[in-house]
């Protein structure tokens, strides 16, 4: 048989079993990038509810996976998704959670935004995925960042209120208003826009859990 002839015939017979074996590893790959998706999806939602699991050491994916198993319930706010906490051995929930998304400078912006049992004031923020600008946009991810929030109000009277990131320090007593993040306005604005269509989206919802 000719070198030539041999070199094909090797070929034909070796790429076969490349091919599966590569189909089989990306296979297995898959189903594991897709359960670490989920539970950074939970680890997040927890984070948002305001749930400190910033010590790694006691907070392993066993525990924050049961505490979400536990807390956490997702259901349906016509049509749009919300989660809710509900503490433990209480017969209704005590916060509210939605999804926020929207554009940055350099990316779309995904994070969970929490609300107090009252619907306007704000327990948490978290944005698990983006692609800004590491030591600028990407302070969004940062506690110092998102502990800004805690505490501010997101609705007033079931209003949504035009909420700010604002540039530099936000105004003493502004209530609705989170400093913003030097060097990194165009991702402020987008963070403010995100916030002000996603809270418009559920505040005829949360107006009929208040009863309004």
């Amino acid at each position: 048989m000719r070198e030539d002839t041999k070199t094909l015939v090797f070929a034909a017979g070796i790429c076969p079993v490349c091919s599966l074996l590569l189909s089989g590893t990306a296979s297995g790959l898959k189903g594991r990038i897709e359960a670490n998706e989920e539970f950074d999806v939970k680890r997040n939602i927890v984070k948002a509810f305001g749930v400190d699991i910033s010590n790694k050491a006691e907070w392993s994916r066993e525990k924050i996976e049961a505490t979400y198993e536990k807390n956490v319930s997702e259901t349906d706010a016509n049509g749009l998704p919300l989660y809710t906490w509900t503490e433990d051995g209480a017969d209704k929930p005590s916060k509210y959670a939605f999804p926020i998304s929207g554009k940055g400078l350099w990316s779309m912006l995904y994070g969970y935004i929490a609300l107090e049992s009252d619907l306007e004031t704000i327990a948490g923020i978290t944005f698990y995925k983006h692609g800004e600008t590491p030591g600028l946009g990407a302070e969004i991810e940062k506690p110092w960042f998102q502990n800004n929030f805690v505490g501010k109000k997101l609705y007033a009277d079931g209003v949504p209120t035009a909420f700010e990131i604002a540039k530099g320090k936000a105004p003493a007593g502004n209530d609705h208003a989170v400093d913003g993040i030097s060097g990194a306005t165009l991702t402020g604005k987008g963070v403010q826009a995100l916030l002000n269509k996603d809270s418009a989206a559920y505040a005829d919802y949360f107006n009929q859990i208040k009863g309004n």
